[in-house]
Formats: structure tokens, sequence, C-alpha cells
């Protein structure tokens, strides 16, 4: 009998630090193309703050929206796109008020560094034979894409030649392996020695500016050290990570 009480009275006392431990992680739903510089933030970040965990789930934009949408637990959400902020806006799974432009970047166009086809601007897109890019329908990069491909008249022009990648890493991938002779990406999503290279940065009044609102979710609303981090995120020092990694904080 003693030892059975012991049992509940150390299970009921666990049951109370439960909340206490989960109180230091923070879920961070984030677009693929800010993997890199985000999880630098969140090393510098852990390092003033030893007993927070930060756990990044990273993913086009438009996934990330429809699982935070269906009830997936996340704290702060970073969009490579207003679209998908306002998706979750509009479900009331995000206040508007609470919404801040985090960092900007540029649609650019890349290709194979070994690849024998080379092209310097959008109307020569049609003599090539597979294009990545990132799905319209849930990858801004791929959204942005497809406006400039329209804008630029060539939209026909490709039109059979588009591989459908799931975001826009995926996108790059397939450049950097020769496995398409281009692809649609972010300036910041090219790396040094990856076997792929900016044959052309897509001209800016062909598509809107590319913009990563972020904002805490209803559910990181009430979790202090979310609101915390989520503050962090907008600092000096948070721009001087995005900034050495080629994104625009202004």
């Amino acid at each position: 009998m003693k030892n059975r009480l012991v049992a509940v009275i150390v299970m009921l006392w666990n049951l109370l630090l439960l909340p206490a431990a989960l109180g230091g992680e923070i879920r961070v739903f984030a677009a693929a193309s800010l993997k890199e510089v985000l999880t630098e933030i969140a090393g510098a970040y852990g390092k003033s703050h030893p007993g927070t965990r930060i756990l990044p789930n990273f993913g086009a934009s438009g996934t990330l929206a429809r699982q935070i949408d269906r009830g997936a637990p996340a704290d702060i959400f970073l969009s490579a796109g207003p679209e998908w902020m306002a998706y979750l806006v509009e479900r009331e799974r995000i206040e508007k008020r609470a919404v801040a432009v985090f960092a900007h970047n540029t649609l650019v166009f890349c290709g194979p560094d070994a690849g024998a086809t080379k092209t310097g601007k959008m109307e020569d897109l049609p003599a090539l034979g597979r294009i990545a890019i990132g799905s319209p329908k849930s990858v801004p990069a791929g959204a942005y894409a497809m406006e400039a491909l329209k804008n630029a008249g060539v939209a026909a022009g490709v039109e059979g030649k588009l591989v459908m990648t799931r975001d826009v890493r995926e996108a790059l991938a397939y450049a950097e392996r020769g496995d398409v002779d281009g692809a649609f990406v972010y300036r910041t999503d090219l790396l040094p020695g990856r076997g792929a290279s900016i044959f052309f940065a897509v001209p800016q009044p062909l598509y809107p500016r590319v913009t990563y609102p972020m904002a805490p979710t209803a559910e990181g609303a009430g979790n202090p050290e979310a609101a915390a981090f989520h503050r962090f995120l907008g600092s000096a020092e948070a721009k001087r990570f995005l900034e050495r990694r080629g994104f625009d904080t202004r």
C-alpha cells in the first residue's frame, strides 16, 4: 500500500512538472529557404537562454500553414510570402496585428555548374529542356516564378517543361544534380561549392517583392518563451545574421 502511494505521488509530481518542461520549448514553423539562417539565429539565442529548446519545422510555406490550420502544435510561423500568413489570419490561427516583416529576398534563376546550357534572361527560358519550380499552390518561390513567367510573356513557351517540386530547396537540389537545365530559387539558397550558380536575377518588375512575414500563432501568443524568441527575431542581432546570409532587412 505504501509503495503504491509513493508511486501515485511521484506520478502527480511529474504531471505538475510537465507544463514547466514544455514551457521551455518553442516550436517554429519556417519556410525552407530560412533553414540555415534560422538555425544560426536559434543557436545564438540558445547561448543566452540555455533552458530553452527551439524545435524547427522547415518546409513549403503552404504546407506548413495547412498543418497549423489542422492543429499542428506551432508557436511561431515564418512564411516566404504574405499569402500563407493571410491564410492563417483569416482562419484566426494568427492575429493580424501581430504580423511583422522578418526579411526580404530576391528571386533568381540558377543552373548546374557543369551544365552545357546557360541562359542570361527570361526570354531565353523556352529554349531550355527542363526547369524546376516550386509548386505554386504551396511554394511562394514557385508562385513568384509563375507570375514572372507570365509577365515576361514566356509562360506558354515553357509549358510542359516545368518540374514541380515540394519546396524551393528541392528545386535547387535538382539544379545541383543536373537533373534540370535550371531552377527558380532565392538568391540566398545558393551555397558555395554545391554545384549550382546564378544565371540571372529575375527582374523585379515581373513579380512582387519577396517578403517573409512572421508572427506568433494563437497558441504561441500564450507561451512566454515563444514571445521572447519572437522579439529576438526582430532584433538588430538577428538582422545581422540575415544580412550575412544575403537577406535584405530594409
